[in-house]
């Protein structure tokens, strides 16, 4: 039995989007499903659009979601290189043998007659597409050109009046006209393979079994099938998975700085990869049952393309809040210190030096926050109470402080805090115990008051860990500043 072997292969541009992030993980998962091989590959032919650093950030990133590969750059294998810019001694066989067969042909029409002629076909109403008007020159012709000084392009020669069958494994038979796609380019004016003949022959040679790509390949696809045929190649088995679109149904655009979209950017968040993962792998992708809670391993279990929807996904950051703080409360307490140690240094909260003593407190006020944090990002506008030099109080909680049991609750617990020698959650409990005992308040009547003197909310966690975090001078001044 033929082994799987899948391919995640993006363009380094920039930053790794959660779209590509999604289609690498479900190419990850299906090859762990089958005990196949999960290649990566750079698809780097357009040199314009690269971006120096991106083919290093998006690697990082995939190690990040742990989604590592079995063979690609960092790695080796049999079929490197892995950059297609790397594999061009590679391709030239193939585009002299399309030009032998004539199923290639050299195009000399400039920039300027081909915009003319898009435009001409969009006035009429038809689709964009090259007419082919490079098709048939003769020699004299050919000569002309370059004599002109004319550079040109390969084109592939669509054979006319046929339809393309692909059976994709997400959308089923999906048909093309080939007389709607015109005679494309494969090799452009500077001689790098366009993306269509380089992925097409680069998936071949590392013997791709399985194509899993977003939607917005589709389109692609006819074009690439055309050359698996003319060069005998075995076609693989293709499956494009829907769009991804924003809470307004619309398309993310990567261009649109107000949606968190990057692999990155959550990271820095303090996001936590199992999470990002879950969450992805359930966009466009249903389990059996109700379950949402799966680690990585299980994902590669459950998962199947049948089972992968052909309506596009909706990117609810709501959700992938809600699971992150699943997955916060569920780590190591000394994890989430440390993911959000550098968000209370850039608020100011502390410095850049954190002595072990300071650690103890952090990975305390952490522990008594990862409750309500969505990332460790949010913890500083959560525990801002604990750095203010005075109590900000929030809406209305200043009229808990004007009842007739306020002065006597705190001025008892004044004087309970100054005959405690070691300042703990345990002495603290202690003393409200004795200030219950001494002036006969209890419940809401006596922890009410005490949290929003020295807090300013009337909500929050723990009381007595609130305040052995506040530290017995603070809690005291805060007290008394409210008696006074």
């Amino acid at each position: 039995m033929k082994e799987t072997r899948v391919r995640f292969a993006p363009s380094p541009t920039g930053h790794l989007h959660i779209g590509g992030a999604r289609s690498a993980l479900f190419n990850w998962l299906y090859a762990k499903k089958h005990n196949g091989k999960f290649i990566l590959r750079f698809e780097d032919t357009d040199q314009n659009r690269n971006v120096d650093q991106a083919e290093q950030k998006m690697m990082d990133s995939l190690s990040w979601l742990g989604l590592t590969w079995d063979e690609g750059p960092g790695v080796g294998g049999p079929n490197g290189p892995y950059r297609s810019s790397e594999r061009l001694h590679l391709y030239q066989p193939y585009i002299d043998q399309l030009l032998g067969k004539g199923i290639a042909y050299r195009c000399y029409c400039t920039p300027e007659e081909l915009e003319q002629e898009r435009e001409t076909l969009m006035a009429s109403g038809q689709t964009p597409r090259y007419l082919g008007k490079c098709r048939k020159l003769s020699e004299a012709d050919e000569a002309q050109c370059v004599a002109e000084g004319r550079k040109p392009v390969i084109r592939f020669r669509v054979p006319g009046n046929e339809t393309i069958v692909i059976h994709d494994q997400v959308r089923g038979r999906v048909t093309f006209d080939s007389e709607g796609i015109g005679d494309f380019v494969i090799i452009k004016s500077d001689g790098m393979p366009t993306y269509n003949l380089a992925v097409t022959i680069d998936d071949y040679l590392m013997g791709i079994t399985d194509v899993i790509r977003g939607e917005e390949h589709l389109s692609n696809t006819p074009r690439q099938v055309l050359i698996y045929q003319a060069l005998g190649f075995d076609t693989p088995t293709f499956a494009h998975v829907s769009l991804i679109l924003g809470k307004d149904r619309q398309k993310m655009s990567k261009r649109d700085e107000t949606v968190i979209q990057f692999v990155e950017q959550y990271r820095d968040l303090g996001f936590l990869p199992e999470a990002l993962n879950n969450f992805l792998a359930l966009l466009g992708w249903s389990p059996e049952g109700e379950r949402e809670i799966f680690s990585l391993e299980e994902l590669a279990q459950e998962f199947s393309l049948d089972r992968v929807a052909k309506n596009p996904a909706v990117f609810d950051p709501e959700k992938l809040n809600w699971m992150n703080n699943h997955y916060l409360k569920q780590a190591d307490i000394q994890v989430v210190t440390q993911l959000s140690i550098p968000h209370l240094q850039k608020a100011g909260y502390i410095g850049e030096e954190v002595t072990e003593e300071k650690m103890h407190w952090i990975r305390a006020l952490v522990a008594l926050y990862v409750e309500r944090m969505d990332s460790p990002a949010q913890l500083p506008q959560l525990v801002n109470l604990f750095f203010e030099q005075e109590v900000v109080f929030a809406e209305g909680a200043d009229e808990v402080l004007r009842e007739e049991n306020v002065p006597a609750v705190l001025g008892e617990f004044i004087n309970q805090l100054q005959e405690v020698s070691e300042f703990s959650p345990e002495t603290i409990q202690s003393a409200l115990k004795a200030v219950q005992k001494q002036t006969g308040y209890k419940g809401k009547q006596l922890f009410m008051p005490v949290r929003v003197a020295t807090t300013g909310v009337i909500h929050g966690p723990d009381l007595n860990q609130s305040l052995w975090l506040l530290g017995k001078n603070r809690v005291i001044e805060r007290l008394q500043a409210h008696l006074s």
